[in-house]
Formats: structure tokens, C-alpha cells, sequence
């Protein structure tokens, strides 16, 4: 358990007179730190990767808009995320990492045109889909692709590094919402429901990232974002 507030939701059949769903969340009273965006504060970076590796839920600055993060190791700190969000498991999320290296173990290939687009775009906001190893696989429960980014944002790199691990994340809003991109934005649809609230001001981009999918050929724009489409065609690949 992170924390004390519990949310209880029941649901009774009067007439079987018996409970037939109950649904029990537990979070903490949200917390919400400001960090210095352009030189983040160690010891705030930390108390939000103890959040991380302890199974919680934190909302934080990426480059393009807020996302809320969680331990990508941990199904069950996952499984969260779309909870809170309202969100289809239907939809994947996408993992941020802190450097190209974290990538290999998780892609089954990565071709030479790929690595061009890579070197030319990361870190910033193009999020690329790959097709995905084994370990990749277990990370995204089952699915044969993954998606992977690297910000340009030093708060978000931070956690990453400091937690060693991939956060698996999506925009902080509800769905079906507006992307936030400031953190008193997120507050009304997120507070006692995510563990800490990271406030770093107004993103760098103010727009979600473009997705490009490499795991098909030709390559296919799944959504435009920040990225323009007719900058990535005259990427020479």
C-alpha cells in the first residue's frame, strides 16, 4: 500500500444479497513538488523515483507535454495508469528511455535507415514503433510491437536515469482530453488518484510527440504531432 487515502467502490444485489463487485484502490494524498526545469533539484528528482520503484504513479514534463509514468517493469504500476486515465487497454503506451543504448534489448531489429531517423530526431518528440524482442514483448503484455522514445527534457531524463529502469507512459490528461502542458492542468482530473505531481511550468513543445511506425515498410505516420510528416519523408532513409 503507497499510502492512506482509500477509495471504495462497491456495488451489492439486494436481491442474491450478496457483494457482487468491489473495487478497491489505494493511493496517497497527492503531492505536488516544483522543480527547477533547467537545473533539477536531486533530492526532488529522487523522492519521485522512490514513487517509481514503488509501484506509484507520478505525472511529469516530457518535452512535449505532461505524461504520467510508471515503472514499465511493474504489470501491475501499468495497469494503473489506465486506470486512472480511462483508458482502452487497446492502446499501447509508449516507454521513455534515458539513451539510445536502452534500446537494443528491448527491439528485435533496428535497420540502418532507422538508426538514420534515430540520430537525426533523438532526443525530442518523435516516438518510433518497433518490432519487439522477447523482453520487449513481456514489457508490453504480449504485443509483437513496441513503442520507445527519448526526450529532450532534463527532469524527465533524470528519473529515468536515477530509477534505472523505462517508464511506461502516456499523457497526463483523461481520456479523450486535451494534452496538458502545464502541471496545474492535470491537478482537477488527477489529484489523490497519482502519487506526485512533478511542476517544472509549460513544456518545451506544447504538443504531443509525432508516432512513426519502423516496424512496417514503407514506414507509416501513426499520428502527426510536433514532427511534421513532410520532415520525416525528407528524412533520407
Amino acid at each position: 500500500m503507497l499510502g492512506g487515502t482509500i477509495f471504495l467502490n462497491c456495488g451489492i444485489d439486494l436481491r442474491e444479497g450478496f457483494l457482487y463487485y468491489c473495487k478497491i484502490v489505494c493511493m496517497r494524498e497527492t503531492i505536488i513538488v516544483k522543480v527547477n526545469s533547467a537545473y533539477p533539484e536531486k533530492e526532488k528528482i529522487q523522492q519521485a523515483v522512490e514513487v517509481i520503484k514503488n509501484g506509484g504513479l507520478v505525472i511529469f514534463p516530457t518535452d512535449t507535454v505532461y505524461g504520467i509514468g510508471a515503472n514499465a517493469f511493474l504489470p501491475e504500476a501499468v495497469k494503473k495508469i489506465y486506470q486512472v486515465k480511462g483508458r482502452t487497454f487497446k492502446k499501447p503506451l509508449i516507454l521513455l528511455l534515458e539513451n539510445q543504448g536502452q534500446v537494443y534489448p528491448l527491439v528485435s531489429e533496428i535497420s540502418e535507415e532507422a538508426k538514420k531517423i534515430i540520430k537525426k530526431y533523438w532526443p525530442g518528440p518523435l516516438s518510433l514503433i518497433f518490432k519487439a524482442s522477447p523482453l520487449g514483448t513481456i514489457l508490453t503484455g504480449g504485443l509483437k510491437t513496441i513503442a520507445l522514445r527519448i526526450p529532450d527534457n532534463k527532469i524527465a531524463l533524470s528519473m529515468i536515469k536515477t530509477a534505472g529502469v523505462p517508464l511506461a507512459t502516456t499523457s497526463a490528461n483523461l481520456a479523450g482530453k486535451k494534452s496538458p502542458i502545464r502541471a496545474r492542468e492535470t491537478v482537477k482530473d488527477f489529484k489523490n488518484k497519482v502519487d506526485l505531481i512533478v511542476d517544472a511550468g509549460v513544456t518545451k513543445y506544447q504538443v504531443e510527440s509525432t508516432i512513426l511506425d519502423l516496424s512496417v515498410y514503407p514506414y507509416q505516420i501513426i499520428r502527426e504531432g510536433y514532427i511534421k510528416k513532410y520532415e520525416i519523408l525528407n528524412t533520407k532513409q
